[in-house]
């Protein structure tokens, strides 16, 4: 090695060590920076995804490997997440570190995203990067856009380098960027990086979509594009919701995209319809378009509509029925439903679902579309024609199980406060309790436990027969509190009329109320019948009298305790009193207890054994406020 050489190595290696110096900010020392160059290959990566057209796996041109970490870059990069995570002293002293990391960064960009740990620092780095840093890497990756949108790891890098977009809107330009640019060396632009991104989806759609990875940015791309950031959701039954977690303004180059990237769908809908990958981008651009480009978002479910239909045309029915009882069908077509317009919708009703709504509400998959369009009624019209059709088949949906049928049809009649007393007369003959009218106090433990009269109150065939006259049964407890008998006592002590549900609700005994109020699920009945606007304050405490003779058992119970708590917010000061009073008997107990010293120092329990005066004038402040604030949010 020449003199010459050896000098720049030198100087190479001092620049290096200042680097790291540079990254200590007193007592977060990095040590010495990664490598500039990695030329290890990534041996140990996961294989390509399988090109559609053969179904065999694309692998990488052996001359051109994803580059790979080595152990010593791995170490600091790990060093500089830990010192992310434990915060700074000040913006600046931040602003300085992730300048000083981004330095090591450069040469390093391919590698830190495709790599499992290396990419979650780099994910934090980003969050608090420049507009100029996020570019500068973003500038790297697009010379290979495929390797690091298709890596499981360099996927999620680039979602949070495009989520970043809203930031760098409305953020002023730090004093680095000022700098480049009155150095004549401004740095690339995000909007002209994304429309890059944008360039090669475009050329590679159907890939894309079809590649688990690249279907998550094609979905991040659509959201980024149109502005409207959505917040995925999925409930204990796994099934994914959609709803808006943000809005921001984008220029029309981003709009203009957004229109050719939605036309690509109509190319191959086939495969967005019945692929499980695929079909996700199609539901996430129907979500974004049907805010903001309402047209664009209406033709393409025609389109989607009119395509499924023209296949298997069957003189019986619509050949859409076949896709509702498939299970990737069936998502994008609740998809398709919950953004059609009132017109849309009923044209749907009667070329695809009029006269076919038993056979869909008896199908294991299809019968959760069903739910979606009556969810989606927009008009009592619309509606009651939906409610007509399935009344009479109300227990045989009880009888499959399908309860989200029946709290659907309850959310829908609260909604538009359409034919709610119908319906729970329709529930009352379900359940068995409709006749003699002595039965119909009983309905609502046996709508908790989704259980008939028969069996809950164990009747003999005799007494089924004859129907007999309803008499209080002490044996008969309530064992247990089914999530959808609960969200449907909920939408009753919410309708126009409450009054089937709260007479029932107030003839249950102490011990079965505080079975509803300690589980999890029937705790939210007491929400309900707190701040339903149709039920008056007497009706409340006929129920809430009964429940406040276990208050103790509330307090020491994880979701009893909450009941309590929001009891105890809507209660007058003597009833305060008298719970705490019941309380006090047991404070010790109650202070040692995991969940009921909760209670104890919420409620002030020691103030008011010691400090009574002062305890209720501190619980009449507390009303004040409350009555105050409540009186604002109503105006």
């Amino acid at each position: 090695m020449g003199t010459e050489e050896k000098k720049k190595k030198k100087g190479n290696d001092k620049k290096r060590q200042q680097r790291a110096e540079g990254n200590n900010l007193g007592s977060a020392g990095q040590g010495e920076g990664p490598p500039k160059k990695q030329k290890k290959a990534d041996k140990g990566r996961p294989s390509q995804p399988a090109d559609p057209s053969t179904g065999q796996s694309k692998k990488s041109p052996p001359e051109n490997p994803l580059p790979r970490l080595d152990p010593k870059s791995v170490g600091y990069f790990r060093r500089v997440g830990e010192t992310l995570q434990q915060g700074f002293g000040s913006d600046e002293d931040r602003s300085l570190f992730v300048r000083n990391v981004f330095n090591e960064v450069t040469g390093n960009e391919l590698a830190l995203a495709t790599d499992m740990s290396g990419s979650l620092v780099l994910q934090k780095l980003l969050a608090v990067a420049t507009s100029s840093q996020l570019c500068q890497l973003l500038k790297v990756l697009s010379g290979h856009w495929q390797e690091v949108c298709w890596h499981r790891s360099g996927a999620h890098v680039m979602q949070t380098a495009l989520l970043q977009y809203p930031r760098f809107q409305s953020q002023e330009k730090t004093e680095d960027e000022e700098e480049e640019e009155e150095d004549g060396e401004p740095g690339p632009d995000l909007e002209d990086l994304i429309l890059s991104l944008c360039s090669e989806v475009k050329g590679k759609f159907m890939l894309y979509n079809q590649d688990t990875h690249g279907s998550f940015i094609v979905r991040t791309l659509f959201q980024v594009l149109s502005g409207t950031i959505l917040n995925l959701e999925t409930n204990k039954k796994g099934a994914p919701g959609l709803t808006v977690s943000s809005e921001f303004d984008v220029p029309d180059t981003f709009l203009k995209q957004l229109q050719e990237l939605s036309g690509l769908f109509c190319e191959n809908i086939g495969v967005f319809a019945t692929n499980k990958v695929a079909s996700l981008g199609m539901q996430v651009a129907l979500q974004v378009l049907h805010r903001k480009s309402p047209s664009l978002c209406a033709a393409l479910c025609d389109d989607v509509l009119k395509y499924l239909s023209s296949r298997n045309v069957s003189a019986d029915s619509s050949s859409l029925l076949v896709f509702l009882k498939d299970e990737t069908s069936s998502r994008l077509l609740e998809r398709i439903l919950e953004v059609s317009d009132k017109k849309q919708l009923r044209r749907l009703y009667n070329n695809h679902f009029q006269g076919q709504l038993h056979a869909l509400c008896a199908h294991p998959i299809a019968n959760y579309t069903v739910q979606r369009l009556i969810r989606a009624a927009q008009t009592k019209k619309l509606f009651s024609t939906l409610f007509d059709e399935l009344s009479p088949a109300m227990e045989d949906i009880l009888a499959k199980g399908h309860m989200g049928l029946i709290t659907s049809l309850a959310e829908t009649c609260k909604k538009l406060s359409c034919r709610q007393a119908e319906l729970v007369s329709h529930l009352m003959e379900a359940f068995h309790c409709a006749k003699p009218a002595s039965r119909r106090i009983t309905s609502v433990p046996l709508f908790l436990s989704l259980l008939t009269y028969e069996i809950y109150y164990k009747t003999g065939e005799e007494e089924e027969e004859k129907l007999s006259e309803h008499t209080d049964n002490v044996e008969a407890k309530l064992e247990s509190v089914n999530y959808h008998g609960s969200v449907l006592v909920q939408h009753l002590l919410h309708f126009e009329d409450p009054l089937p549900a709260l007479q029932s609700l107030g003839n249950m005994t102490e011990d079965d109320l505080r079975t509803v109020a300690c589980s999890q699920a029937g705790s939210h009945v007491f929400d309900a019948l707190l701040t339903s606007n149709t039920v008056t304050e007497k009706q409340r405490k006929k129920v809430l009298r009964k429940l406040r003779v276990h208050s103790v058992d509330l307090a020491r119970n994880k979701y009893g305790s909450r009941v309590l708590d929001r009891i105890w917010n809507a209660s007058t000061m003597g009833v305060k009193e008298e719970i705490a009073q019941k309380l006090v008997e047991r404070l010790r107990e109650l202070q040692n207890d995991p969940v009921g010293h909760h209670i104890a120092r919420n409620f002030a329990l020691a103030h008011f054994v010691k400090r009574r005066k002062d305890w209720e004038g501190h619980q009449q402040a507390e009303n004040k406020r409350r009555k105050m604030f409540a009186e604002i949010l109503e105006d």
